[in-house]
């Protein structure tokens, strides 16, 4: 299975930590905005009914749901969010894409500039990054119980879930029972969530993602100064995703 990375260990342990944001109804209403411009219906639009379920998980109201819909099928009229991709170079040539959703692209681009000067980034020419990346649904789950049998049920069950691949994350504290990060299809990332679900299995995050080809070791010194580029493009209110392939 898929090997440790310092930059999906930090995302996994801050995506908890993101339940607390103030920002993270907006982060959620921008993704489910985007994806109603290709229709309102979440039955008819999976990238629509992705969103709108990582909002319920999240409990963000229903009216704020409804009107984040309707924002993105332009029934309230105003400026219509768009969803940009920026692909970037971090220290030591480690490659990053940025997904974001914004009503101001100018206003958002001149954010990531800021930042990339700030932390030692650069942005990339289009293409420069991205075939370095594929498409992959990914899912975060902690396991059933503690208890090492235990552990190996949570594993047979993510095996069965139609799921392409997993890999364990460490433990959020001693004695506490592991995490794992599991891959899908794009496609199929709804009906593994699902199944995981359904065998009480407990989902703590759930996206559409760039996942690296292959991962890169470089220095620790360097890998510091990468994960504080990472955490602070991902801070940023419009930025709805962060990929890095950091080993």
């Amino acid at each position: 299975m898929s090997g440790h990375s310092k930059w999906a260990t930090t995302k996994h342990q801050k995506a908890i930590a993101d339940k607390k944001r103030s920002n993270q109804f907006s982060k959620l209403a921008n993704a489910i905005s985007v994806a109603a411009r290709s229709g309102g219906d979440p039955s008819m639009n999976f990238q629509l009914r992705l969103a709108v379920d990582r909002a319920k998980a999240a409990s963000m109201p229903k009216e704020n749901i409804e009107r984040s819909i309707k924002r993105g099928t332009g029934e309230l009229g105003g400026a219509q969010v768009e969803e940009v991709t920026y692909e970037i170079y971090g220290p030591s040539g480690t490659a990053i894409i940025v997904e974001a959703a914004t009503d101001n692209k100018n206003r958002t681009s001149a954010e990531i500039k800021a930042v990339l000067n700030k932390f030692g980034g650069k942005l990339a020419s289009s293409g420069a990054v991205e075939y370095l990346f594929e498409r992959k649904g990914e899912i975060r789950v902690r396991g059933k119980e503690k208890g090492e049998s235990i552990q190996e049920e949570t594993e047979l069950i993510i095996l069965d879930s139609g799921a392409d691949d997993y890999k364990e994350m460490p433990a959020s504290s001693a004695g506490g029972s592991a995490s794992f990060l599991v891959w899908t299809k794009p496609g199929e990332l709804k009906a593994v969530k699902d199944y995981l679900n359904s065998k009480n299995i407990s989902v703590e995050s759930f996206e559409l993602a760039y996942s690296p080809k292959v991962t890169v070791e470089i220095p620790d010194e360097d890998a510091d100064k990468a994960i504080k580029l990472l955490e602070a493009l991902d801070d940023l209110d419009d930025v709805t995703s962060v990929s890095s392939n950091l080993g």
